[in-house]
């Protein structure tokens, strides 16, 4: 469902923007300051310790930014997490191994030791309380659960970790990898007292080097001699990655800052272009998620709403610009009727009330966010695009090409403004 819609109802002071799948009770909402929240609703009376569970801190962790416990209706609210379960990433790309299969295993095990760090526990970690992010897990739904400890939260650990490396969920430990087989044993050993806790856990998850298995290569031709074999080196973890999900949305927001950069720019050196450009991208964005004739229709409306607000603003800049130049020097009437449109640009893009299109474009930039490579060329890219259109806007004379005669109408309205202000 996209971002907008004319679904009104409330939790607390949470608009909902899509109602829970089947019987999952997490409901997709906005915040008052347009951020995205996911909100699980609870059994009347629960009564989740929210102060505690906004303490726990991990890039691994879904955060928990509010929440109301007991009454009618308690809820849990965190920020939302653009990820799926590990049991249908599993289901649909196979078992992990090797590198993923590590990642998953030391992040896992660092949510557990944030977790009990802030004196709670999950209680049904498991493969439908795992979202994976650009291959990274985020947990969610912890403190929940009553009467849960920490040794069933590695023991879950344990199992869950099986999951994601056999597909199974009840994976024999031969089944296993050999690197990771002996701490998953340790993790879910019958003896509780005789588990790790969840910090020693998640340093010897840290620690694990997980080999991809190899195929058993042709045996080679008897020669009279042989080398030496050479004991194969494990591949160290590339520099520069990024240390879980939280440092990919903040690039996926910088990257979409650039865009919009870009996209105020053009409107200045270029104000007709670059309003219709605008207006198409803002619109195609909204629509993004539908691929109906409606879902078009919709954020088509959604757009047109907007318009007026970028009006307002495209026509107060070169007024307030025309009133200023009344206390000393004059303005360039053209160049004030194009700062007026990049205003109006900036509007349709994101404004107070608007942020649909901007929040589109880092979704869709979280693709790239998760590769440190993918980065760096999406950021030059953008980085060289978005200082041209700044010097570009900035000492370009503006084109209103193809309306050249509302150019020169512009021109002349905006002297005569100056001119009689100027005599009054």
């Amino acid at each position: 469902m996209s971002g907008e819609t004319s679904h009104q109802e409330h939790i607390g002071p949470y608009r909902l923007l899509a109602r829970p799948a089947g019987a999952s009770g997490v409901h997709r909402a906005t915040g008052p300051d347009g951020r995205d929240v996911a909100i699980r609703l609870l059994p009347p009376g629960a009564a989740p310790d929210i102060e505690r569970m906004r303490a726990v801190a991990s890039p691994y962790t879904a955060d928990v930014l509010d929440g109301e416990s007991g009454g009618r209706r308690p809820y849990v609210v965190s920020r939302f997490v653009p990820g799926r379960p590990l049991a249908e990433v599993v289901a649909e790309q196979g078992p992990m191994a090797g590198d993923a299969l590590r990642r998953m295993a030391a992040g896992l095990a660092k949510a557990l030791a944030a977790v009990h760090r802030a004196g709670l526990a999950h209680g049904e970690l498991g493969p439908g309380t795992v979202l994976v992010v650009d291959g990274a897990p985020v947990v969610v739904d912890f403190g929940l659960a009553a009467g849960a400890h920490g040794p069933g939260d590695v023991h879950a650990w344990a199992a869950t970790v099986a999951f994601a490396a056999t597909g199974r969920h009840e994976a024999p430990p031969d089944a296993l990898p050999a690197d990771l087989r002996p701490l998953v044993e340790a993790a879910a050993d019958p003896d509780p007292a005789a588990r790790p806790d969840a910090e020693r856990l998640a340093e010897e998850a840290s620690r694990l080097v997980v080999r991809p298995a190899r195929p058993v290569p042709a045996p080679a031709p008897a020669v009279e001699e042989t080398a030496p074999p050479v004991a194969p080196v494990p591949a160290a973890e590339p520099a520069g990655r990024p240390e879980g999900p939280a440092v990919a949305q903040a690039w996926a927001r910088l990257l979409a800052a650039m865009v919009v950069v870009i996209g105020v720019g053009v409107a200045v050196m270029m104000p007709i272009m670059g309003l219709l450009l605008t207006l198409v991208a803002v619109t195609a964005l909204r629509a993004a998620t539908s691929d109906t004739v409606a879902g078009w229709a919709s954020a088509f409306g959604r757009t047109a709403l907007t318009v007026p607000y970028a009006a307002v603003l495209a026509a107060a800049v070169p007024l307030g610009l025309a009133a200023a130049s009344v206390i000393g020097g004059e303005i360039d009437s053209l160049g004030a009727c194009a700062l007026g449109a990049g205003a109006g640009a900036a509007v349709l893009w994101t404004a107070p009330g608007v942020s649909a299109p901007r929040r589109q474009l880092e979704r869709m930039f979280m693709a790239v966010a998760g590769s440190p490579r993918r980065i760096a060329v999406a950021g030059v890219a953008l980085g060289v695009l978005a200082l041209v259109a700044v010097v570009g806007a900035m000492s370009l004379m503006p084109s209103f090409a193809p309306m050249y005669g509302l150019q020169s109408t512009l021109e002349r309205s905006m002297d005569r403004l100056q001119n009689a202000m100027d005599r009054g």
